[in-house]
């Protein structure tokens, strides 16, 4: 990608990207300034790159260009964001809550707060900001908190607009998607894509199972549910198709498993590293209680999609149409090294940023190792990857921002405390019901914005009140954060089953229909961390491994039960047995687990019992 292109805006673009890219790969080589200057510095580019990237109402179809109401409200807030900069002997030296606010105080935090929520809207459309403008109405309306002390609260403080979430952004995120962009240009894509075909492309239901394996390495590259789909599902599902699935299904398959990459560590989604600083833990400790539930959620996943390949008849693609394994790894396979890079920086703890660093730092020689890969690396596209990166930022920083005003009124107001004892009160201290009650409130908060305001949103108002009915922490966190995730395969409002029906061209609801049936297993793995914390490695390691070996049996059983199939084709006493014997193993216990297995036993004999009496009829025909 060229710097220089016919229209002056798009020069701009690059540039302003070029120059934040390169300000956070020096502020994580040499360290960064004082939190409040660093977090305006990260804000000021976003807001910069929003408003000179993204149109509001008044564009023209077409080439996306500002105009002069676009360059006022970039004006706007470049002024709102510097200020803090510009005035930070001055703020460092207030008393919060006490000192007046003075006339420049007023104005620039009022137009921060609303250029904010402007582009946020054009980001990520209308859900979070209107959510945001919600919770400020509360504040100054209903509770009638002034605009004095708000606009302190959330601009002049390090606990609203600056505050965790837009830290998080400018220390982690940033790096973790520069590596990304680097990563995927480099040629990993194609690594990616080639190794899941030799392992599995052969198989019965082979494209489904290639969609699985890749989504998951190329997701917790990504952590984008969206770009995963439309990156490698234009390549999986119209295999999936070629070889029989139907189109819903295929989409289905593609989205569940894009979807998966938040959770899939090593890198996870965005929300992940802003859990790591909630819980005042490694991001190393957040990954290592992602890592079984991930692998259950693919499993689940992987043998969905093996069993509709056996019930139907579908059989893998010809191993001569396939890449040979050896030939990948050999032409290919060194550009595994970067990711191993980050977790072994991990394991060896460092911080999550200097792990980020050591990987985008090793992209480029890894790639200079072989000559299959060393075409990939110019100079050009090390700029276009820079620049890619600051851009695929805006959108989730932007979403931190706007969900700090959220969550610097909530704190201001004393909301999450008030709404804490409102879910105790209604599920009258049933921890099924506040659960429950949590899972519906964090699908619809999800759907409606991206994951990680979802997510600080639902730490805010619902964490606490599952704490408080006795639920480990990290066991809270992690099942508000599933939730959070999982709206993009819930329809009605289903992200990355809409990105998935633009490729397979199927409807809607039978993509997201067959999406829930195939994501089943990650609406219940939550659960299984309330009920039994050991699922993300927290206690006894005996407890540990039982479970683990348990919820392994469920999630197969539950597949099962959901496609149909087991060692045949299941009639719906079967599928009922299967299903009932997974949900059973979500609660570890010798009563549970026996029951569990009881019936996993009972359905495997009857059809046994079936396949020989079928067997036998047909010999005596």
């Amino acid at each position: 990608m060229s710097l220089f292109k016919n229209h002056w805006s798009a020069t701009a673009i690059a540039g302003v990207a070029l120059a934040m890219s390169c300000y956070h790969l020096y502020v994580a080589f040499f360290g960064p300034p004082d939190a409040q200057i660093f977090r305006a510095v990260h804000l000021t580019f976003v807001l910069v790159l929003a408003f000179l990237m993204l149109p509001g109402y008044w564009a023209k179809p077409g080439p996306r260009r500002p105009n002069i109401l676009d360059m006022a409200l970039l004006a706007l807030a470049f002024a709102s964001a510097v200020y803090p900069i510009v005035y930070y002997d001055y703020l460092v030296n207030r008393m919060y809550y006490v000192d007046e606010l003075t006339t420049l105080d007023f104005i620039f935090g009022s137009m921060a707060v609303l250029m904010i929520l402007e582009a946020t809207r054009r980001a990520v459309g209308w859900a979070l900001p209107a959510t945001a403008a919600a919770f400020l109405f509360y504040t100054l309306v209903w509770r009638g908190f002034s605009l004095e002390m708000t606009l302190d609260q959330l601009y002049l403080t390090t606990e609203g607009i600056f505050g965790i979430p837009l830290s998080v952004s400018a220390t982690y995120i940033v790096l973790f998607i520069i590596f990304g962009a680097l990563v995927e240009r480099s040629g990993a894509g194609r690594l990616f894509m080639d190794f899941a075909m030799s392992l599995t492309g052969h198989a019965a239901g082979g494209p489904a199972k290639v969609a699985c394996v890749t989504s998951g390495l190329f997701g917790s590259v990504s952590g984008s549910a969206v770009a995963n789909v439309m990156t490698t599902g234009v390549f999986t599902i119209p295999l999936m198709q070629k070889i029989g699935y139907r189109r819903g299904f295929s989409g289905a398959v593609e989205a569940v498993a894009s979807t998966g990459g938040q959770i899939m560590p090593p890198i996870m989604g965005a929300a992940a590293f802003v859990m790591a600083e909630f819980l005042g833990i490694s991001y190393l400790e957040v990954a290592a209680f992602a890592l079984f539930p991930a692998i259950l959620y693919y499993l689940a996943l992987f043998m969905a999609v093996h069993f509709e390949a056996k019930r139907t008849g579908m059989v893998g693609l010809p191993r001569s149409e396939l890449p040979k394994l050896g030939v990948v790894l050999k032409e290919r396979g060194h550009l595994f090294l970067p990711l191993v890079i980050i977790i072994g920086v991990l394991l060896y703890g460092y911080s999550a940023p200097l792990s980020a660093l050591a990987g985008i730092v090793s992209v480029i020689p890894t790639a200079l190792l072989r000559s299959t890969t060393r075409k990939e690396i110019r100079l050009d596209t090390l700029a276009d990857a820079l620049i890619s990166g600051a851009k695929n930022t805006v959108p989730v920083a932007l979403a931190c921002a706007c969900a700090g005003i959220v969550v610097g009124t909530i704190t201001l107001t004393n909301l999450g405390t008030e709404f804490t004892q409102l879910v105790i009160m209604v599920s009258q201290d049933s921890l099924v019901l506040a659960l429950v009650l949590t899972m519906i409130a964090g699908i619809i908060l999800g759907m409606g914005m991206p994951t990680t305001p979802a997510y600080i949103v639902q730490v805010a108002l619902l964490v606490p009140a599952l704490v408080k009915l006795g639920v480990v922490t990290e066991a809270a966190h992690m099942f508000v954060f599933y939730y959070a995730i999982l709206s993009a395969i819930t329809p009605p409002v289903a992200m990355a089953v809409y990105a998935a029906n633009g490729i397979s061209r199927a409807g809607l609801w039978e993509t997201g229909v067959a999406a829930l049936k195939l994501g089943a297993t990650g609406y219940i793995i939550p659960f299984m961390f309330v009920f039994g914390p050991s699922i993300l490695l927290i206690g006894e390691w005996p407890t540990i491994v039982s479970t683990l070996v348990t919820a392994t049996v469920g999630v197969v059983c539950l597949a099962a039960g959901m496609t149909g199939y087991l060692l045949t084709k299941a009639g719906m006493i079967e599928r009922l047995l299967l299903v009932a014997a997974a949900l059973v193993l979500i609660k570890p216990g010798l009563w549970t687990d026996a029951t569990g297995i009881g019936l996993l036993i009972l359905v495997v004999a009857w059809q046994i019992l079936g396949r020989r009496s079928a067997a036998v009829s047909e010999e005596a025909a």
